[in-house]
């Protein structure tokens, strides 16, 4: 049962990826809470209730954009969000959200959980690109 609402959630997530940005951001928000507030902080400042514990500083995700010559770098934030393929932009331990969303989508067949993983990792990025500074 737990199974078939995370892959009605990821089926919404991507449904309204592709239907609306304004219901994106809303779902992105939900999946930045839900997998990243812990140590980022609600208000992606980098002060989540875990970041005291890490080993490595956890970074504020709201000047992306300002340290990137005022241009939010999609790609890379995709990248680091997803984690498979092997790219640690955020230090370590930064856990691979690609491998752990997957989890919560297997009975989906190959492209259908690919599909669900890209969508999660994608409304995180849209999220995070609509809170810079």
């Amino acid at each position: 049962m737990l199974k078939l609402i995370r892959l009605q959630s990821s089926i919404a997530i991507l449904g309204c990826l592709l239907g609306g940005a304004v219901q994106a951001d809303e779902l992105g928000k939900q999946e930045y809470m839900d997998a990243c507030a812990a140590c980022h902080g609600a208000s992606a400042a980098g002060d989540g209730p875990l970041a005291e514990l890490m080993t490595v500083p956890v970074p504020a995700l709201t000047g992306l954009a300002a340290a990137n010559d005022g241009v939010f770098p999609m790609l890379d934030v995709i990248y680091s969000i997803d984690g498979r393929q092997g790219t640690r932009g955020h230090g370590y331990p930064m856990p691979v959200w690609g491998k752990r969303f997957a989890k919560d989508v297997e009975n989906t067949g190959p492209y259908g959980a690919e599909t669900l993983i890209r969508g999660r990792v994608l409304s995180i990025a849209y999220y995070l690109e609509s809170i810079q500074k």
